[in-house]
């Protein structure tokens, strides 16, 4: 270990002298063997030149499509577009072997002219819940050449917590397919955030800080985007040093595939929140406590800030990205987000520019060329704090063009409008979406059809590109699928056309039934209008009480005919595997719907002291309907609940490990904390979760009611909100293991419950639906 320079004599040294002595530091306190340093590719430290580009888009189409990928040529030229925005060409070569010859201007460009190739002319879908690549023998000629270019410079994806709600668990597998996704849907910018953690401790051993103070600081990996924000430290921590290695290792194969395909990776910086222990080293370091975060208290929340014109605000913030472009190399993108869900200190412009200013300097002291990507989630979210000259501070302290703002909620609560174009900063024009990697069918499809066309068109405009931003992923595939679309069209789309093409292609065969249940589906739960939020507060998966809030934004009769109609399509469309996953998917939301109409029923029997009704109600409800939802969530993959545990532990390397991954991936679903601070935020419908989480305090719900009847005592919500809570910290603490393969027939069951459930089932006979 190297010799520690006197914490007091740190302090008085510049920051250019404090940078020289601590960077020989960091050598000797890395968590990396020496033989996993010298592996790291050498194509880290390049741009991917076309040839380097053309071999990565060629060897994904081999991936997708096996021996059949002989048949397309895939180049890349980026004379294609010099210069300019992404640009794709499509064409049939004269005889030959090959179908169609697709030219990009970078891989992405490539790999997005090959989805359309193989979306439109070969009828294909390729989504996180299944591909659909029944191709065309021979494969299908271009009559005549098709030529694409984008009308935006960025096609953004990724949410900062995606990485806790969706990524934490992955090995470089699922990362591999998510690339590829990537690729095919003409993303060019996304984060690159693992391992940072790993870097973060070597700074932070360099600076004097030991391993208890680290271990204190880090929260588990499912909590890691909030203490990345500094929202949150320590809980459900600490992360162990195979973590460490497992991340790092990953971060090579992520930054190296997506430069490969010609997309710039977001790197990490310094947000100017530092661990207690800087404070234990540096005493007279000039930070302040901010308050706490949402329903933590200080204990977990409440961290400390660095004054702009604190001298190691410079120096911890340099240093870090500077050992982070040694390690990774970097596009000169970078993120950063202080004050994210949390109140400035102060809100005098001058304060907060500084800040911004001094966020900025630390990245151009390590990198001259850096760009800040921020995202723009603070100024909606407190907007009576963040008013004109305050937003104003934060973006005009950086230099015009250095900064992109994530425009993060535009399709319902757009920030740009208001902020006359970000007061001349670019921006992304997103589509959040989906809040805590929700289950239920949800969409805004008229904002997203118009709200990048209208932005690019209002008054001195700066957008710049279109973005994907949700909180989870592997959920509603139709609404990404159409935004990605979007990203490439330079006008609106026909939105009933599009979805009957949809459909065609994700089952692959027309079909007018499924045509028709899309067509309900687009005008009813995926056409939400005003301030909507895809925020599932169904009675389904909230902690049960008097005052539940049943209320749709669409007709629930439109989700019924959905179903009936794509269960009449099974005996056509029963092979396809999507066609299995939407079949789960609709059922559940209309067992979704039932359950808030149990649940009405079992308050109103309440109110009224109707004790058989009630008795009825609850008795349905639990004894049917949720087990009957848990089986049918059971036959498929991407709603197990014991996928997700398998998940998390398969990233341990001991028991004691994976206990700890299983409890932070339990405790994410439902508390959210250890006494449920953000309770049900991250709430999914799962087989396993269904009966013992939700059915259990729906049952320990109506006992109480019935108990409340029969001695003639009110109800009290707070004493039940204490006895629900042992049932609720029992689940998370509990060791039951749950399948990790599907089990059952989707299908059968999706028919059987319909049967028992549908509204209308008794019109359609013993039979079911025609």
């Amino acid at each position: 270990m190297a010799v520690w320079p006197r914490a007091a004599a740190m302090a008085a040294l510049p920051v250019s002298v404090l940078l020289s002595v601590l960077m020989p530091v960091l050598v000797s306190v890395s968590v990396l063997p020496v033989s996993v340093l010298a592996a790291l590719p050498a194509e880290l430290r390049v741009p991917a030149g076309d040839a380097r580009q053309e071999a990565a888009v060629r060897a994904l189409s081999r991936r997708l499509l096996g021996s059949r990928a002989a048949a397309v040529s895939l180049f890349v030229d980026s004379a294609l577009s010099p210069g300019g925005p992404d640009t794709y060409r499509l064409r049939s070569p004269p005889g030959g072997a090959v179908s169609v010859s697709v030219t990009g201007s970078s891989g992405v460009a490539a790999a997005a002219g090959l989805y359309r190739y193989l979306r439109d002319s070969c009828g294909c879908h390729v989504s996180w819940s299944a591909l659909q690549l029944n191709l065309p023998d021979p494969l299908p000629r271009i009559r005549t050449e098709i030529r694409v270019t984008t009308p935006n410079r960025f096609r953004f994806y990724q949410n900062v917590c995606a990485h806790s709600y969706s990524f934490p668990w992955w090995g470089w597998e699922r990362w591999e397919r998510e690339i590829d996704w990537m690729a095919l849907s003409g993303i060019n910018v996304a984060p690159a955030f693992a391992g940072q953690e790993a870097i973060w401790q070597r700074v932070y051993r360099a600076m004097g800080l030991n391993q208890s103070d680290i271990d204190a600081h880090f929260t588990g990996p499912a909590f890691l985007a909030w203490n990345r924000m500094g929202n949150l430290h320590g809980w459900a921590g600490p992360l162990p040093r195979a973590w460490h290695l497992q991340q790092l290792y990953l971060q090579y194969r992520i930054v190296e595939r997506m430069r490969s395909l010609g997309m710039l990776t977001v790197l990490p910086a310094f947000t100017g929140h530092v661990p207690p222990g800087i404070l234990r080293v540096f005493p007279r370091i000039n930070a302040t406590r901010l308050g706490n975060w949402s329903h933590f208290d200080c204990t977990l929340s409440c961290s400390y800030l660095l004054s702009p014109e604190e001298p190691m605000f410079q120096v911890i913030g340099t240093l870090f990205l500077k050992e982070l472009i040694k390690e990774f190399g970097t596009d000169h993108i970078y993120s950063a987000d202080t004050f994210n869900e949390m109140s400035p200190p102060s809100s005098d412009p001058a304060y907060l520019a500084g800040i911004s200013s001094a966020v900025f300097r630390a990245m151009t002291g390590a990198d001259p060329d850096a760009r800040w990507l921020m995202q723009g989630w603070l100024f909606q979210h407190q907007p009576t704090f963040w008013q004109p000259p305050q937003v104003q501070a934060v973006l005009r302290a950086v230099p015009l063009g250095r900064m992109i703002v994530l425009d993060l909620f535009a399709e319902s609560k757009p920030v740009y409008e208001w902020t006359e174009s970000f007061y001349g900063q670019p921006f992304i024009w997103c589509m959040l979406h989906n809040f805590g990697g929700n289950h239920g069918l949800f969409g805004a499809v008229e904002a997203i059809n118009h709200g990048p066309f209208v932005a690019r068109r209002f008054p001195n405009s700066t957008m710049v590109g279109t973005g994907l931003v949700p909180e989870g992923i592997e959920q509603n595939d139709v609404v990404y699928e159409l935004m990605n679309e979007l990203g490439w069209s330079h006008e609106p789309l026909d939105l009933p056309l599009w979805v009957s093409r949809y459909a065609q292609r994700r089952y692959g065969a027309p079909n007018a039934a499924a045509s028709a249940a899309w067509q309900l589906l687009l005008r009813s739960v995926y056409n939400c209008t005003g301030a909507c939020v895809n925020h599932n507060r169904s009675p389904l998966v909230r902690r049960p009480s008097l005052h539940m809030d049943t209320q749709l934004w669409y007709n629930a009769s439109d989700v019924y005919e959905a179903w009936r109609l794509l269960l009449s399509a099974g005996p056509a469309l029963g092979s396809s595997p999507a066609f299995r996953y939407d079949v789960a998917d609709v059922t559940r939301q209309a067992l979704q719907q039932l359950v808030g109409d149990f649940y009405q029923r079992i308050r109103d029997s309440f109110q009224r002291r109707a004790l058989p009704e009630l008795l009825a109600a609850g008795g349905v409800l639990l004894y049917d309907l949720l087990p009957e939802l848990d089986a049918l969530l059971g036959s498929q993959r991407l709603f197990l609940l014991g996928r997700v545990l398998q998940d998390a532990r398969s990233r341990a390397t001991s028991e004691r490990e994976a206990q700890q991954y299983e409890l932070n991936a339990r405790n994410q679903v439902t508390l959210w904390g250890p006494s449920g601070n953000i309770l049900d935020y991250a709430n999914k419908q799962l087989s396993g979760l269904v009966l013992d989480y939700y059915g259990v305090r729906w049952s320990l719900f109506v006992s109480l009611l019935v108990e409340c009847l029969n001695t003639g005592s009110p109800f009290h919500q707070e004493q039940f909100n204490q006895a629900v809570f042992q049932v609720e910290r029992g689940f998370v603490y509990n060791e039951k293991r749950y399948p990790a393969t599907p089990v059952g027939d989707t299908l059968e069951i999706a028919r059987k419950i319909f049967l028992k459930y549908h509204p209308g089932a008794a019109q359609h006979g013993r039979d079911g639906p025609p």
